[in-house]
């Protein structure tokens, strides 16, 4: 499949609110959870006004000239918070991308910007359940923190010689 990965325009930043609903870890496809679910604090913080803090860093997949997928960053108190240094990373594609390396591409990509940048780390969230553990793990996140459900996994951005997909 082709796509192109690039820097998300401020103004497909609304866009974000539909890649955070399909982040969240829904196992039962039959029954979702009602998209009110957003407006929940906890989980609005990671969009609600994307671009207006200075840790706020965003990359989209387009397939066909459409964006198919999307992973952010930002500096919040957010699930997958370590340190107010550190940002937050979320990551998310349309059901019918999953599968096919896109996001994979998508995550080093942000790795690799995070690095040029001079982030020294990045982490994330992620339900113990989620297919994508792999995927973070391949990308050199490491395990932080666990509770009964989640890992709070980091990618330590200085020891990793080179960030890759292969």
């Amino acid at each position: 499949m082709n796509y192109i990965i690039r820097k998300m325009q401020p103004s497909e930043y609304p866009i974000l609110r539909e890649f955070l609903y399909e982040a969240i870890y829904q196992p039962d496809d039959s029954e979702p959870l009602p998209r009110s679910i957003l407006n929940d604090p906890a989980l609005e913080m990671y969009i609600k006004d994307f671009g207006s803090l200075a840790d706020d860093h965003c990359l989209c997949a387009e397939v066909s000239g459409s964006i198919v997928g999307a992973v952010w960053v930002r500096n919040i108190a957010g699930y997958g918070s370590i340190d107010e240094k550190t940002p937050e990373c979320a990551i998310s594609l349309f059901r019918e991308f999953r599968g096919k390396g896109i996001g994979t591409a998508l995550l080093i990509e942000m790795l690799n910007y995070l690095k040029e940048k001079g982030y020294e780390k990045v982490s994330l969230s992620v339900q113990k359940e989620n297919y994508a553990v792999k995927m973070y793990q391949n990308a050199g996140f490491k395990t932080l923190s666990e509770t009964e459900e989640e890992l709070i996994m980091v990618a330590d951005l200085k020891s990793d010689p080179a960030i890759s997909s292969d």
